[in-house]
């Protein structure tokens, strides 16, 4: 007699100490604004961003006298804030059933998370790669819990428009109505011809992109067989041939087809406090028998020059 085992499925063998988390999306653009140190603190609901601009006027020296010439004004971009939260109630005792019972101390009651580093991290992230699409798609409007708490850097700037004063500059020249490998190029070649000569020389200038686009647009560097330039891209970011501009591919912007040409030192964020999103508390509520998480913070955006953005979307969006 033979013996038979096809009742049985396959063995998988199963590490109860260790839970493998997916790649899971940075908050890409909020750490390059952290970085910039455009993030402004104990905002509760709304506050603004105090814009000083001045010019300077020559005159004619060697006399005397005193001569006022020149304007200063002061303008203001309100930063409203987004009030999030994020909670998660979980039974302990629904790990008893599965191999997850291998991570449970001895006896029925269990006052503490099992995996709780694996769990705690990973909803971290999950929290920060909801910030990085919100940050730049965000929308108030939208019916989607995850973009509807504050307006975005792409809302923003979409909704002045192009033509009016303080309006951003139109990146889409040629009104191309499609975005592909073929012409991401010459798309990104007309965002480079649209931006102000006075700020070609702002180091922080950049031109943001979703990692799909930057995708398209490497592969058609490649193809190009451009071997006189460097054309390497590490961390999603690559200089923009013969030019002293950076393309920087964000997840925020997948999907959208919008370029956005800023410098970053004119991208704000509020908040009430600083990295206030990865404080979280994990504790169990023994009147319900389960483990509980939470979490809450305020975010918003906006820009200080709207003038100064060159915006890319297709002619037909």
């Amino acid at each position: 007699m033979a013996l038979d085992l096809s009742a049985l499925t396959n063995y998988v063998e199963e590490n109860a100490q260790q839970l493998t988390a997916a790649a899971i999306f940075s908050a890409k653009t909020a750490s390059l604004i952290e970085a910039k140190g455009n993030v402004q603190v104990g905002i509760k609901s709304a506050e603004t961003i105090n814009v000083l601009t001045t010019d300077a006027v020559f005159q004619a020296g060697g006399t005397c006298g005193f001569n006022s010439s020149g304007t200063t004004a002061i303008t203001q971009r309100q930063i409203t804030v987004g009030k999030i939260k994020v909670q998660e109630a979980i039974c302990p005792k629904t790990f008893e059933a599965k191999y997850t019972q291998k991570a449970l101390r001895v006896g029925s009651t269990y006052d503490y998370m099992a995996y709780a580093t694996d769990f705690t991290n990973q909803k971290i992230q999950r929290i920060g790669a909801a910030l990085e699409t919100a940050i730049w798609q965000g929308d108030t409007t939208s019916g989607t819990a995850n973009l509807n708490k504050f307006n975005g850097f792409a809302t923003i700037i979409n909704a002045l428009g192009f033509g009016g004063a303080g309006d951003p500059i139109n990146g889409n020249t040629s009104a191309l109505t499609t975005l592909t490998k073929s012409n991401v190029r010459q798309a990104v070649d007309e965002i480079f011809l649209s931006i102000p000569a006075a700020l070609l020389d702002k180091d922080d200038f950049v031109i943001f992109c979703g990692n799909d686009t930057f995708r398209e647009y490497v592969v058609a560097l490649r193809e190009a067989n451009l071997f006189h330039y460097s054309v390497e891209a590490a961390n999603m970011e690559v200089v923009v041939p013969a030019t002293n501009i950076k393309l920087i591919g964000v997840n925020g912007l997948n999907g959208t087809d919008y370029m956005v040409g800023i410098c970053m030192s004119n991208m704000y964020l509020g908040t009430d406090m600083l990295n206030e999103q990865d404080k979280f508390e994990l504790f169990y509520a023994k009147e319900a028998d389960e483990m509980r998480f939470v979490v809450e913070f305020k975010l918003g955006c906006q820009v200080a020059f709207t003038d100064e953005v060159v915006f890319w979307k297709k002619a037909s969006a």
